[in-house]
């Protein structure tokens, strides 16, 4: 029995997720990431690329949230938005933010096509 099932830790080893991260615990510049953030590629992976990054690439052809992008590779959010900023800085993905939340009309233009509609 290893220490992780003595703890009841069952996700990824700690150190491998230091090492994957080269001690980062989050991304370097601004905050540009949420889980719903869509991520495409831009380029295909190297053979340089750490094995995460290059995942992050092929699974990325088709644009996937930071959260599925999470899932898919199963490591924490905190890790991938890591990665991410790394490709990111390499011009190697883009980060398209949601669409945001449409705002709603000016409430006297309301008023004034609902009265419109009443005289008709």
């Amino acid at each position: 029995m290893t220490a992780a099932d003595q703890s009841g830790w069952d996700g990824p080893d700690p150190d491998r997720l230091y090492v994957i991260t080269r001690g980062r615990s989050g991304p370097s510049g601004p905050g540009v990431f949420d889980l719903v953030t869509l991520i495409v590629s831009l380029a295909e992976p190297t053979p340089t690329l750490q094995p995460e990054h290059a995942a992050i690439l092929r699974l990325c052809r088709s644009p996937l949230s930071v959260a599925e992008v999470s899932a898919y590779l199963e490591l924490p959010t905190s890790v991938v938005t890591v990665l991410l900023a790394d490709l990111l800085d390499d011009g190697r993905i883009e980060a398209r933010s949601a669409v945001p939340r449409a705002e709603l009309p000016d409430r006297a233009l309301l008023e004034a096509v609902i009265h419109g509609l009443q005289r008709l």
